[in-house]
């Protein structure tokens, strides 16, 4: 069994696909904000988080959260890095002991490390050469992004000729769309912003939505 597919079959990708929510935390300042965001969000159900790298304190603080959730009685949690596009931020993620790493475009030579160290990647891709590029890659899932430049639709039609490859769409979806995505076909979806920037009710509500979807 090759390395990607037995990341395909493990359990940080079950439990992706069990969740079907991404929660995506770029530059969520500082620390204890972070935390207490993550929190709240776990309170209301969502279980898988994204800590970008793209912040001078982002792999401190993806080691704080994954301690911060590790003492909660109602896990498991998987806590993974965003915005994975160098092999120095690859190393990063591994020294955060992440579960998974996540990446805006597809560079095979980071997919290869990655799983080869045994490291769910998740490479972004949007045209349907660029998806099938990435799965061919060794991807454990695809990011399909920015998915608001495309809609559902895509997820839809290439269901049809390359059923095997699982996508989540990230960018711009939120808790109107992310109910057409996973009807569409989309394993899960990515939500950043929105949640980010919603008040505590509405963010709950999002999880909640995606949960029921």
């Amino acid at each position: 069994m090759s390395s990607a597919t037995a990341l395909r079959r493990g359990d940080v990708a079950a439990a992706i696909r069990g969740a079907r929510l991404f929660v995506v935390l770029r530059r969520v300042e500082p620390v204890d904000r972070l935390l207490a965001l993550a929190g709240e969000l776990a309170d209301a159900g969502a279980r898988i988080f994204e800590v970008t790298l793209d912040a001078e304190s982002a792999e401190s603080d993806l080691v704080a959260l994954r301690a911060h959730l590790g003492r909660r009685s109602d896990g498991p949690f998987v806590v993974g890095a965003g915005t994975v596009v160098t092999m120095d931020q690859l190393e990063a993620a591994r020294r955060a002991d992440a579960d998974f790493a996540v990446a805006p475009v597809l560079d095979p030579e980071i997919v290869a490390a990655a799983t080869g160290g045994g490291l769910p990647f998740i490479p972004g891709a949007l045209t349907p050469t660029e998806v099938a590029a990435a799965w061919a890659a060794g991807a454990t899932f695809v990011k399909l992004f920015p998915a608001s430049a495309v809609g559902p639709a895509l997820v839809r039609e290439l269901r049809g000729p390359i059923p095997d490859v699982e996508l989540i769409p990230t960018g711009g979806v939120d808790g109107d769309n992310a109910g057409a995505y996973l009807a569409a076909g989309a394993v899960a979806v990515g939500i950043g912003s929105a949640i980010v920037r919603a008040e505590g009710a509405a963010r709950r509500a999002i999880v909640a939505t995606v949960g029921a979807a």
